[in-house]
C-alpha cells in the first residue's frame, strides 16, 4: 500500500476543523458527541481523510465508552498502531496506515472473543454504506 502524506493545506480544505484537529493534531472528540457512537447502519467505516477502509460495521459494538468501538479491524493491515505515552499513561494509539491520521486507541478489555476494544473518534471516520459488512474491496 502506498503511504499518502497529505499536505496540511490540502487536509484543512477537505476536513472540518474538528476532523483536522483529531486526525492530524492527535485530538479527541468529547465522549458521547460523535455521529457514529450509536449507529447500527451496515457498511464499511473508512478514514475521513483518505478513504482507506478501516472497520466493518459487523465488528462494531456498544462499549458504553462514549465513542464508537470495534473488536477488530476490517482486515490485516487495516490499521497501524504506535505506543502513546501522552496524558501521563501508556496506551496504544490507532492510526490510518495510509495517511497516518490519528483514529483513537485500542485496549485489551473488549467483551468479545477478540478481547480488543478499538475506541475510535467518530469524526475520524466516514461510513460507506455501499460496502456490505464483513467484506473488503
Amino acid at each position: 500500500m502506498e503511504h499518502v502524506v497529505p499536505s496540511r493545506d490540502e487536509m484543512k480544505k477537505k476536513l472540518t476543523p474538528e476532523q483536522y484537529r483529531v486526525l492530524f493534531e492527535h485530538g479527541t472528540e468529547p465522549p458521547g458527541t460523535g455521529a457514529y457512537e450509536h449507529t447500527k447502519t451496515p457498511g464499511m467505516y473508512r478514514c475521513a481523510a483518505c478513504g482507506y477502509e478501516l472497520f466493518s460495521s459487523d465488528a462494531k459494538f456498544d462499549s458504553g465508552s462514549g465513542w464508537p468501538s470495534f473488536d477488530r479491524p476490517a482486515h490485516a493491515g487495516a490499521v497501524a498502531t504506535v505506543v502513546d505515552s501522552s496524558a501521563g499513561m501508556q496506551r496504544t494509539e490507532v492510526r490510518c496506515p495510509r495517511c497516518g491520521g490519528h483514529l483513537g486507541h485500542v485496549f485489551t478489555d473488549g467483551p468479545t472473543e477478540t478481547g480488543t476494544r478499538y475506541c475510535i473518534n467518530s469524526c475520524a471516520l466516514k461510513l460507506d454504506e455501499t460496502v456490505p459488512p464483513g467484506t473488503t474491496e
